[in-house]
């Protein structure tokens, strides 16, 4: 049998050259495998082919990929059929390395077989292919069977070809030593191309579960705020999934990549990485006077000994009068009196302490009455207003549990998230990321924080964080101080941001059109949340 022309020789080394720089480029472990052992067949002139990987445990060969071209088979890849082929053991029962099946012996051994003719052959166990041949009706001659080896020369797979034909004739033939040498060229480069993009995609996954670790840790620092961290970057890609379906409007030429998806939620998972410096008390300040604990137990306290006072008071009122117990009923009274006031307060400011989404202007009045109106006398020895002033402010805390300085505190996490996010040497692919996470707090009119950034200003992704930051928020049901809104409630506090030019108005109109709102109450929301929505009646609403 005659070396293949020079011509032939010319168009395999072209082939070998353009595949070397898709490997290079092609991160996709799917479509690389499935590149190679075609780009193996149409060098060898095969009429079949396989590819094995070796499973996770080393312990085996898996069927990956199989084609065979007079057969019309063609199973795993991209073809949408599974193989069920039963996988190969790359060691025997007694623990010693499988050296029978020519597959398991090519990846055991690191050496390529070349079989003319495997009927002629008894050095293998080809008892399955015989079978195959049997069931098919397929006669199985040549054999290519060539180790994939990594840098490293470990074995990943194993490419084998079935039946190499002459161009000319049609004919099977052997696989010729320039045959070998080619495909043992080409299972090198395809090993390390595979092992790269293998390594690449392990990069990635640790670097995407070092982001989770972040978010378990400040997850774990404020439980009422647990879910944000998970539900702010999926509300985020269910919008830009949205905006990416449009078709009119603002949005009609906006699509997304995978790249460009990757990178988008990437940034929805850092998007309050910030959070993790923190303190705790602000982070989990559950009620309006907690610190490192609830303050409010320290004015029971006072309260209790202002009642005792009062009982005190009306026991010595009636010790002045002896033996005449005629006022006694009126000291009673008096005092019943006092008792229930004082209940009545406490119990008021109990109420004021867990924070709600507004404190009236009469509310935070009668604060500052308990305030001034009860004295007492403290563990110095000085009397002393009921209330300090810093004990006011808290409690006069209008909306949610936070005094203006514990607000800046937990505003600056942005800030902090940017300078994090800036601070690392990201890839061109995720270039992006400070951008888009940091941009979850501007508003389109320029009053937002921590840039005052107006909309023109900000990328499409970082305003669709804005949107998803605010609804999972007002949906959450998680915060000590509320509960979470119903569905209907949430829209209509949304439009009315739209309406004040908080968000953006285009991202609303689709988040509405498309109903992303419900796609999201349904996957996440408590199913009580969910009430009938009237989107005519949602506040900036434009169908």
């Amino acid at each position: 049998m005659s070396d293949p022309s020079y011509t032939d020789i010319a168009l395999r080394l072209e082939q070998l050259t353009e595949l070397s720089v898709e490997l290079s480029t092609n991160h996709d472990i799917a479509l690389l495998q499935e590149r190679i052992l075609k780009a193996a067949k149409s060098m060898t002139h095969a009429d079949g082919g396989t590819l094995y990987r070796t499973s996770a445990d080393k312990k085996s060969l898996s069927f990956h990929i199989s084609i065979n071209d007079s057969l019309g088979m063609y199973q795993g890849g991209t073809s949408g059929h599974s193989v069920d082929i039963p996988d190969i053991p790359l060691y025997t029962a007694s623990g010693s390395k499988n050296l029978g099946a020519v597959a398991a012996y090519a990846a055991n051994t690191g050496v390529s077989v070349n079989i003319q003719d495997v009927y002629q052959v008894d050095v293998f166990n080809f008892s399955a292919m015989r079978s195959f041949d049997q069931q098919y009706g397929y006669h199985s001659q040549s054999f290519l069977t060539v180790p994939m080896l990594d840098h490293e020369e470990e074995v990943i797979g194993v490419l084998q070809l079935i039946n190499a034909k002459d161009p000319a004739t049609g004919k099977t033939r052997a696989f010729t030593d320039t045959d070998q040498r080619f495909i043992e060229a080409l299972a090198s480069q395809a090993a390390i191309a595979i092992t790269n993009s293998q390594l690449i995609a392990r990069l990635e996954n640790l670097f995407e579960s070092f982001i989770k670790l972040i978010n378990i840790g400040i997850d774990e620092k404020s439980p009422h705020t647990g879910r944000h961290c998970e539900q702010v970057p999926e509300l985020t890609m269910m919008l830009a999934d949205a905006v990416h379906r449009t078709e009119r409007g603002t949005f009609a030429d906006f699509r997304m990549t995978d790249r460009d998806r990757k990178q988008l939620w990437i940034a929805g998972l850092l998007h309050d990485c910030g959070k993790i410096t923190t303190p705790v008390h602000v982070v989990e300040k559950a009620t309006k006077l907690e610190t490192i604990f609830d303050r409010i137990h320290l004015i029971d306290a006072r309260f209790e000994v202002l009642k005792r006072d009062v009982e005190i008071r009306a026991l010595k009122e009636k010790l002045s009068y002896g033996s005449d117990t005629r006022h006694h009923d009126a000291i009673n009274q008096r005092l019943s009196t006092e008792l229930a006031a004082i209940d009545s307060d406490r119990g008021f400011l109990r109420q004021a302490n867990i924070g709600g989404e507004s404190m009236s202007a009469e509310d935070q009045k009668r604060v500052i009455d308990i305030a001034r109106r009860y004295r007492w006398i403290g563990p110095d020895g000085e009397e002393q207003d009921l209330l300090n002033d810093e004990e006011v402010g808290n409690l006069n805390i209008r909306a949610g549990t936070l005094n203006a300085q514990e607000r800046d505190i937990i505003n600056n996490h942005i800030s902090v998230t940017i300078r994090m996010l800036e601070s690392l040497p990201w890839p061109k692919h995720l270039q992006n990321v400070p951008e888009y996470a940091g941009g979850h707090h501007e508003r389109m009119d320029g009053q937002g924080y921590p840039r005052g950034l107006r909309a023109e200003q900000m990328s499409v992704q970082a305003r669709m964080m804005a949107i998803a930051d605010i609804f999972e928020a007002l949906t959450a049901k998680d915060r000590p101080y509320k509960k979470g809104k119903s569905l209907s409630e949430s829209l209509k506090i949304l439009g009315g941001f739209k309406l004040r030019n908080h968000i953006d108005p285009d991202l609303f109109d689709v988040f509405i059109r498309e109903k992303v709102y419900l796609d999201y109450a349904r996957r996440f929301m408590d199913p009580a949340q969910i009430d009938h929505v009237d989107e005519s009646k949602i506040p900036g609403y434009v169908p």
